[in-house]
């Protein structure tokens, strides 16, 4: 891994290929890949539950990379990012912004899928003039239905990958229709296109501190999103069985400047499903 300085110049990798560099900051090491042309606002990524670098799909990175600079990262205490795993959205958020403060920008465009909509709702709360417009995808707000049964879901479906010999993801997020079946194998052989310098597997610790993370969440009280102002982007499958869809609907109901898209015979990863639907609405957008 190389180390690396906060300015960059034109970077055109496509995303298998994008080194993974790291930067210090409040004694973390941050693992981080960067990609697309050098736009003045970048599009951060904030991933989900569990995820690595290496979990993001390329069709969406590369798609989103055409036209913006993309950066992606390992919160703290995850795959090659040291430091131990938050147990609160809030606090992720916080290493979110010191990571950024530290690559030296001022605004961002903010792409959270899952957990990482979570982590960008808190981020818009505490530091508005951060956050440009954000993407939140297959997520929903502090208190929102069923989002404290995550860590349930999350271990039947494991335990279930585990018994098929498939990965979980299969089950979390894709239906169980041949359109949702075959859509998950896809996106699952799109996430081994990149062969080296892949990222460092999740810890059973990790893991474990941001499902306390999400469950928090889940059983806060319902935040006021009349004071995010931005405008936003929301996204989902119509049938997702880790984060509710009616979520979805509660967020674009509540927040005051945003747009909604539910993609049809899909779930939690509606977004990889559909990614390029999803790529061409999220650049109109940006």
């Amino acid at each position: 891994m190389n180390e690396s300085p906060a300015v960059h110049n034109h970077v055109t990798t496509a995303w298998q290929d994008a080194p993974t560099r790291t930067i210090s900051a409040a004694g973390v090491q941050f693992a981080y890949r960067e990609l697309g042309p050098d736009t003045e606002v970048p599009v951060v990524f904030l991933t989900h539950l569990a995820a690595v670098l290496d979990n993001w799909d390329p069709r969406v990175v590369d798609g989103i990379a055409a036209q913006h600079r993309v950066i992606t990262f390992d919160n703290r205490g995850v795959g090659a990012t040291s430091g131990s795993t938050p147990t609160t959205i809030e606090e992720m958020a916080r290493d979110a912004v010191t990571f950024i403060r530290a690559l030296g920008l001022e605004q961002v465009d903010l792409f959270g899928f899952s957990m990482g909509g979570m982590i960008a709702q808190a981020i818009a709360h505490e530091e508005p003039q951060l956050v440009r417009k954000m993407i939140i995808a297959g997520t929903g707000p502090a208190g929102g239905v069923g989002i404290d049964k995550v860590t349930r879901i999350s271990y039947l479906d494991t335990a279930r990958g585990l018994l098929t010999r498939q990965d979980p993801k299969q089950f979390l997020f894709f239906t169980r229709t041949p359109n949702g079946i075959s859509a998950g194998k896809e996106f699952l052989a799109r996430l081994e296109e990149r062969t080296n310098d892949r990222d460092k597997a999740i810890t059973v610790r990790a893991f474990r501190a941001q499902l306390k993370a999400i469950h928090r969440w889940g059983l806060q009280k319902p935040a006021n999103l009349a004071t995010i102002h931005q405008p936003v982007l929301v996204a989902n499958g119509e049938s997702d069985k880790m984060v509710p869809t009616t979520n979805s609907f509660d967020l674009d109901r509540r927040l005051p400047n945003s747009e909604l898209v539910i993609y049809p015979d899909a779930g939690h990863g509606g977004v990889f499903q559909f990614h390029q639907d999803f790529v061409k609405r999220a650049l109109e957008f940006l």
